[in-house]
């Protein structure tokens, strides 16, 4: 492993929640990541629009993330108009990067459902690693080209960053049932998740009026 190697956390992150982090926290200490970039998509194209703005999403972020070393966010894809493709953006860190930096795209389980739809997804080992966070005893059902991609390419986590790019690892989460889709609902009928999101959060979330049932009306969503 090389302690010089990036980790990239790419996400709508609407709203960024403790498994958002605690994901980060375990995938850093367990590759022995120099750094942690939280990626925000500003325009995903395989998911629905976003409940709130990409600079709402990204200051969550920054708040959520303020006292934790090592972990910082990436603003080029909410920098960058039109739609954000994964693959352009590795391509983009990777020249910055250099040849010979180990990189690892960091990607929640759920998103090999629809892997096969993202843009030249079979080009992402030619520029970075990935790291995929499973959580205990849930599972994806995938695309069989997929499936057949993750046997060619599956390593240890031990073993991920033996090259640049190129390999893919599995890593188990510690069991923590929490999700942005549980929490906007919650949000969405006047629940409050407090201790699903850092308290920082909730508080910026309550001043800007976000994620309210449509009853109510916000003070402001500037």
């Amino acid at each position: 492993m090389s302690s010089a190697a990036l980790g990239i956390f790419g996400g709508t992150f609407d709203p960024i929640h403790v498994g958002h982090l605690r994901g980060a926290i375990d995938c850093r200490e367990l590759l022995d990541l120099e750094q942690v970039q939280f990626l925000p998509a500003a325009l995903p194209p395989l998911k629905a629009t976003p409940g709130v703005s990409a600079e709402h999403r990204a200051a969550m972020v920054e708040i959520a993330i303020a006292d934790l070393p090592g972990f910082s966010v990436d603003r080029r894809e909410i920098d960058r108009p039109g739609v954000s493709y994964t693959i352009d953006t590795v391509r983009e860190i990777r020249r910055e990067a250099g040849a010979a930096k180990p990189l690892v795209f960091i990607m929640g389980l759920d998103s090999l459902r629809t892997l096969h739809r993202w843009r030249n997804w079979q080009d992402l080992l030619t520029v970075v690693n990935i790291a995929i966070l499973k959580r205990p005893g849930y599972t994806a059902s995938v695309d069989p080209e997929v499936s057949r991609w993750l046997e060619a390419h599956s390593v240890s986590a031990t073993q991920l960053l033996h090259h640049p790019e190129g390999s893919v690892a599995i890593l188990e989460q510690p069991g923590l049932e929490v999700s942005s889709t549980a929490v906007r609902a919650a949000m969405g009928v006047g629940r409050m998740p407090r201790f699903l999101l850092p308290e920082p959060v909730l508080e910026y979330i309550a001043h800007h009026g976000l994620y309210r049932p449509p009853s109510s009306s916000p003070r402001t969503n500037q």
